[in-house]
């Protein structure tokens, strides 16, 4: 539960540049301010866009892709907006209604966020749906079928 700002346990983008991932990790106050993750990958655009994970108290995370000015979102379970301001900021510039407590865990926003990047829809919702996984498990499997999962894991906390 959230005391209203939020845990953010990292903050972490990715960009090609000359073919080749380029991953870091960037200070996770910026977690807390889906704006400002916005702004930080539109100076980062790389050759296919720039893409941002954030992972909040090991319970969820959220993730911003930019691809010229197209910012699309995903979610990994729409029910962390009920605790949490960022997931809400996310599920409010999604347009989607506020979950409530009878709405199941499920992921909300793009699906095909990453599809272009060899994350299917259907893999991607799969993974969110692991309940007994932690977001930065998630997070790296993503990565690793989207090819930055070594870059990935070189700077994960």
């Amino acid at each position: 539960m959230s005391d209203g700002e939020g845990v953010v346990d990292f903050v972490v983008m990715a960009y090609r540049e000359e073919g080749q991932w380029q991953v870091e990790a960037v200070p996770r106050q910026l977690g807390n301010d889906l704006r400002r993750v916005v702004e930080l990958l539109r100076a980062r655009q790389g050759e296919s866009g720039s893409l941002a994970f954030v992972s909040v108290d090991e319970d969820f995370f959220y993730a911003v892709r930019l691809i010229g000015d197209d910012v699309r979102l995903l979610l990994s379970d729409v029910t962390a907006a009920t605790d949490w301001p960022m997931a809400r900021d996310v599920v409010e510039r999604l347009g989607l209604p506020l979950p409530d407590d009878e709405d199941p865990v499920q992921p909300a926003g793009d699906l095909a966020i990453f599809a272009d990047l060899g994350v299917d829809p259907m893999a991607l919702a799969a993974i969110c749906d692991d309940i007994d996984d932690y977001p930065d498990e998630m997070i790296m499997q993503i990565a690793a079928r989207a090819g930055f999962g070594p870059q990935l894991d070189d700077v994960l906390p």
